[in-house]
């Protein structure tokens, strides 16, 4: 059974994220699950640190990006905002190249507010990032 409330493919959601953060650091959404998304980023000039590793604040960004978006496919989207509250991140591995993924899944979904717990991994499958996301779901106001 799945959690969302839409079901867009995977290059819609990557559509969604041209012309902003996303789309600057080459995000691409790659799979839509049942009950989470994967999302990957390249580990290139855009998102490494100047000593040649995956930048951390590129890390929070695609993990941010994947709960974002889990969160706003689980609302009433006509009548509801998702909006980050709170963010951690550990950093467990560098990465130089290639492109890393991350997976969110659902630890709660209220009326009120998402926690989502995100998992980012390099090409041989070995993790690089954990994160926490805090989303509050907002009534649109007119």
């Amino acid at each position: 059974m799945s959690i969302w409330r839409v079901s867009p493919t995977p290059e819609e959601l990557t559509a969604r994220g041209t012309g902003s953060m996303p789309g600057h650091l080459g995000e691409t959404d790659a799979e839509v699950g049942p009950d989470f998304l994967r999302a990957t980023m390249p580990v290139d000039e855009r998102t490494r640190q100047p000593f040649g590793l995956l930048h951390g604040g590129a890390s929070v960004t695609l993990a941010e990006t994947v709960g974002s978006i889990a969160s706003m496919l689980c609302v009433d989207m006509e009548r509801y905002l998702c909006v980050g509250q709170e963010i951690n991140a550990n950093h467990l591995r560098g990465v130089a190249s290639g492109n890393v993924t991350a997976s969110v899944r659902p630890f709660h979904l209220g009326n009120r507010s998402h926690v989502w717990h995100i998992e980012i991994r390099d090409e041989r499958d070995n993790l690089v990032c954990v994160s926490r996301l805090t989303m509050a779901v907002v009534e649109r106001r007119p």
